[in-house]
């Protein structure tokens, strides 16, 4: 265990945003895993895992700018993936900090997560210097202005542009649980094309469909506020 395995700490991060849905619900990615920040720190996988177990995302709180006096919402959803540290979550819409920071993300310039967290075991390279972070006590997830990262910015949020095919691709990947190829199959040939080549007993296409059907919602009315 690290001589500052104790003490409070707040790591500056990602904020991949696919959409600011009308109710404040959005989602994206707090902790990329693997990922050296600019304060040589790196969160390894399976970081949060025990502290997620047992708080839960309730009992994670969203704050905005780290202060305990502004509570602006309540994540609904933190898991760890591959990537990172997955979150969604809704602001408080009848509350005015959070009407603010609804605006801000929808017009880019509020685009950063940081985690306030206790390390609880870490080990540092002697060679690089690197801190990595192998479990973490998390305890709230706020809405900031600058993020850590070089990389943590907004990739797209209702209003601003439409998501490339790329970032499409990833979100049927991730969201919709697809693989590559099957992404890929939906881009170029339609929903159709994916139900035709499944077996019918290979699961509940019905939310899929679902999902499928949410996206091209997001894209039209995304296209519809540019015109």
């Amino acid at each position: 265990m690290g001589a500052d395995a104790m003490s409070c700490e707040r790591k500056y991060v990602d904020l991949v945003l696919g959409d600011v849905e009308p109710d404040g619900t959005f989602s994206g990615y707090a902790s990329l895993f693997g990922k050296v920040d600019l304060g040589k720190d790196v969160v390894e996988r399976g970081a949060f895992a025990r502290s997620l177990k047992a708080r839960g995302a309730s009992g994670i709180r969203m704050l905005f700018q780290h202060d305990p006096n502004e509570p602006i919402g309540a994540w609904t959803e933190i898991r760890e993936d591959a990537r990172g540290l997955f979150v969604r979550g809704r602001l408080a819409k009848d509350v005015g900090r959070a009407r603010d920071v609804l605006n801000l993300m929808r017009g880019g310039a509020l685009d950063g997560l940081s985690i306030g967290f206790h390390a609880v075991r870490t080990r540092r390279d002697a060679a690089s210097g690197v801190r990595r972070i192998l479990e973490a006590d998390l305890w709230e997830i706020s809405i900031v202005t600058f993020p850590m990262l070089p990389e943590a910015r907004v990739e797209t949020v209702k209003g601003r542009r439409l998501p490339t095919i790329r970032e499409f691709e990833s979100w049927l990947r991730r969201d919709a649980g697809l693989t590559r190829s099957e992404a890929r199959r939906v881009i170029s040939k339609g929903f159709a094309s994916l139900v035709g080549g499944r077996d019918a007993a290979a699961g509940p296409e019905a939310a899929l469909l679902e999902t499928i059907r949410q996206a091209t919602r997001i894209i039209n009315e995304t296209r519809k506020s540019l015109t």
